[in-house]
């Protein structure tokens, strides 16, 4: 009986205690509210202090919004992007404009018979029509490749919250590496093509000046100078005249096809090499970048262990405790 009432005697007193404990709590939160009566509905928060109070300046603004975005950007591979649409396009259209004046010199002083030229005619006008796919082709992957050092960058990755990778992003970033680099051993050997006629509008162009220099002219001489322009394989050996010399091959040079199309196969040239550095530059940024997806999906699948065990381990703490106040 004596037990029975000790225990009763323990649990009012524990009760009491607790009372007392949710009085002054309540005492706390009524003096909280009395003090700031507009947080009866809200969750409480803490009162800034004069530190953490914003100015109307310390909000980010225009500037601050135009310096994030800039730092977004991925300058090697739009740097790499302007200098291969410049360059495909200075090969494409000077170099089309200048087979269709080559066509024209040829049919009206080396070849005038029309069945002679008929394949090289059929050749140019289909060079003509690759070159309209092939500054298509390189405007839309030149735009793919922009796009994917934006989505690659580190700087685009902060800006848009965490970044993981996939095999699929990793694989089309290999090929994309691939692709790259077929594309710019193609290009070398455009760019070596693209030589060929400066090389014959050159020996041409040095043969007339030849025939203008003071020593030559007005000399017996001057009618023995030629170009024979079909010993450069363009026009069959039998083509009338193929050969021109003299004073008629100084009247070549002066037309304005001439000169048109020399210039033009000159800075044709000069774009088809700098679509091979812009090549070059993009095959370093998707090499770069491609080793570091590689190395982002390492760190990745670290992350995802690390945070594997920290769970088991909460997991198995969690129940340690249980366990122990179970037994207590």
């Amino acid at each position: 009986m004596k037990p029975a009432m000790e225990s009763a005697a323990e649990e009012s007193a524990e009760q009491s205690r607790d009372r007392k404990v949710n009085s002054r709590a309540e005492m706390e939160i009524g003096r909280y509210h009395w003090m700031y009566p507009g947080s009866k509905n809200h969750q409480y928060h803490p009162v800034p202090t004069l530190g953490d109070r914003a100015g109307p300046l310390s909000s980010p603004g225009c500037f601050e919004c135009c310096i994030k975005c800039l730092g977004g950007v991925p300058y090697a591979s739009l740097v790499a992007t302007i200098l291969c649409f410049s360059g495909v396009a200075l090969f494409c259209g000077c170099g089309h404009v200048a087979l269709a004046g080559t066509v024209a010199i040829l049919e009206q002083h080396f070849s005038t018979n029309a069945s002679d030229h008929a394949l090289l005619s059929e050749v140019i006008q289909l060079m003509q029509y690759v070159i309209y796919g092939i500054a298509s082709f390189f405007f839309l992957y030149g735009i793919i490749l922009l796009a994917e050092g934006f989505y690659t960058t580190s700087a685009v990755k902060e800006l848009h919250g965490e970044f993981k990778t996939t095999a699929c992003g990793r694989c089309i970033s290999g090929m994309f590496v691939f692709l790259t680099y077929v594309l710019g051993v193609a290009w070398l050997g455009v760019f070596g093509f693209s030589a060929v006629p400066v090389f014959m509008f050159y020996n041409i162009w040095s043969t007339c000046e030849v025939i203008k220099s003071p020593q030559t002219n007005g000399t017996a001489g001057v009618e023995q100078i030629c170009v024979d322009i079909r010993q450069y394989g363009i026009i069959p050996w039998n083509a009338f005249p193929g050969k021109i010399c003299g004073s008629a091959l100084e009247n070549i040079c002066n037309t304005n096809e001439f000169y048109m199309s020399y210039h033009l196969f000159i800075v044709a040239c000069a774009g088809a090499g700098a679509t091979v550095i812009a090549l070059i530059h993009f095959l370093m940024i998707l090499s770069s970048n491609w080793a570091y997806l590689k190395d982002a999906s390492k760190m990745q699948a670290y992350q995802d262990i690390k945070a594997k065990e920290e769970q088991e381990l909460q997991d198995i703490q969690s129940r340690s405790k249980e366990q122990l106040n179970s037994y207590t």
